[in-house]
């Protein structure tokens, strides 16, 4: 049997796999081993099995995933977010909508430095979901605020998401962020600007929030210090070059720690942090490891180097390939999880790309994207997931329907970077 169709096979056993709900993780590392074996041997199948998880352990690059994660723990941990929300809060006081508002800005701002979608919905909701449903705002565009503000957390630097697509495709980490910041911020103001259309169009949705003074306004910025502090920390530094992207996310997290103590928190606090970035970061490694496993099979049976020729023999123009490649992200995002989606296919896609001559930064930015829009999209949005379990009394297809809005908006960001690569380029190229 030729080697591509081996790979072919191999890719469907995968998706079959996923199906049946077996892991990601370890169905990527199954028919990694299996599908080199069938083009190798099992002797060099074993070998490799064996090789790859030392590569993955000992890759420096990768110590920037638990020291991101390490930040955004600690951050929910020592009462940031909690006096995040209540700034925001303050600030947006007394506008229709403006605890809606608070939400998606406290969420973009948490998520400069959590990094990750899912630590940011969970933590966000567990913080602003109450204050809202206190101020009789309609369940399902509170739900749906935080399950999109969520999203903010995979686009805007530093990004767990954008460092794993670097590391897989040998990019530049500090030229991946760099181009992210723009996008990650475009979301944050559409978001805003979605929840301000929503409320012309239906305002009995939510209602005006206690009027605060300028007085007040201001002095509650003060809750947004530490994050803009450890934030521009980790970018400045690593954009003027003072220290790579692995050491900012060591600085970053040291610079939270800090907090985390003149905060209060002390030994119990700091353990059970430690054991959730561990928990959380044996999960990424576990599928960092599957990856690299699956990439070894693709790269030996050359199934994407026989789809790059293939496409290439069509001449088709290269943003017909993007957008093919994209369509097939935003189906894979309605059923798999946003890193998963990520580690399993930039192996086969990359090469692809590179073939039709797209930039790779871009296409990583709009890629991330169209897996942003994947974490929030039916039938397996897994935001929408875990604003259900830290809010169980809200109805799955309530928290869909909140969500739509975002989605729409979302779909014109991702269109207007295809059209203007520059919104992503601009910081990367000057």
């Amino acid at each position: 049997m030729a080697s591509e169709m081996i790979g072919a096979l191999g890719l469907g056993l995968l998706l079959v796999l996923m199906v049946l709900r077996v892991p990601v993780a370890l169905t990527m590392l199954m028919v990694g081993v299996g599908g080199f074996a069938q083009v190798i041997n099992w002797s060099a199948a074993l070998s490799m099995a064996r090789s790859v998880p030392v590569e993955v352990l000992t890759n420096y690059s990768f110590s920037a995933v638990p020291m991101f994660i390490l930040m955004g723990v600690l951050a929910a941990h020592s009462g940031m977010a909690g006096k995040l929300f209540e700034s925001t809060r303050t600030v947006c006081g007394g506008w229709k909508g403006g605890l809606a508002i608070a939400a998606i800005g406290s969420c973009g701002i948490f998520s400069a430095i959590s990094g990750s979608s899912l630590a940011t919905a969970s933590t966000m909701t567990r913080v602003a979901l109450p204050e809202m449903e206190r101020y009789g705002y309609h369940r399902g565009l509170a739900t749906g605020a935080l399950a999109a503000g969520g999203t903010l957390g995979i686009m805007i630097p530093p990004s767990i998401a954008l460092l794993i697509y670097a590391i897989l495709t040998e990019q530049s980490v500090g030229d991946m962020f760099m181009a992210g910041l723009i996008p990650g911020l475009m979301g944050l103001v559409f978001y805003c600007l979605t929840i301000t259309v929503v409320m012309r169009c239906r305002p009995t949705l939510a209602v005006a929030g206690e009027p605060t003074g300028w007085g007040q306004k201001l002095a509650s910025l003060t809750g947004l210090v530490p994050f803009f502090a450890v934030f521009l920390l980790i970018i400045l530094g690593i954009y003027f070059g003072i220290f790579t992207p692995t050491e900012g996310a060591s600085v970053g997290a040291f610079a939270t720690l800090l907090y985390a103590l003149f905060k209060g928190m002390r030994g119990a606090g700091i353990w059970r942090a430690l054991q959730e970035t561990l928990a959380l970061s044996t999960v990424v490694f576990f599928m960092l490891v599957g990856a690299e496993t699956l990439g070894y099979f693709i790269t030996v049976s050359r199934l994407s180097f026989s789809i790059s020729d293939y496409l290439y023999s069509l001449e088709l123009a290269p943003i017909v390939v993007l957008l093919c490649i994209l369509a097939m992200y935003f189906i894979l995002g309605m059923f798999m999880d946003s890193i998963a989606m990520l580690v399993i296919t930039v192996p086969v896609v990359y090469p692809i790309i590179q073939a039709v001559g797209i930039d790779p930064i871009w296409f990583g930015i709009v890629t991330v994207l169209t897996v942003e829009l994947g974490l929030i999209t039916p039938p397996v949005g897994m935001n929408v997931f875990v604003i259900k379990a830290m809010a169980p009394h809200v109805g799955l297809g309530e928290i869909f329907r909140g969500v739509a809005p975002f989605i729409a908006s979302d779909l014109v960001r991702l269109t207007l970077l295809i059209l203007f690569p520059a919104l992503s380029l601009y910081l990367v190229t000057g």
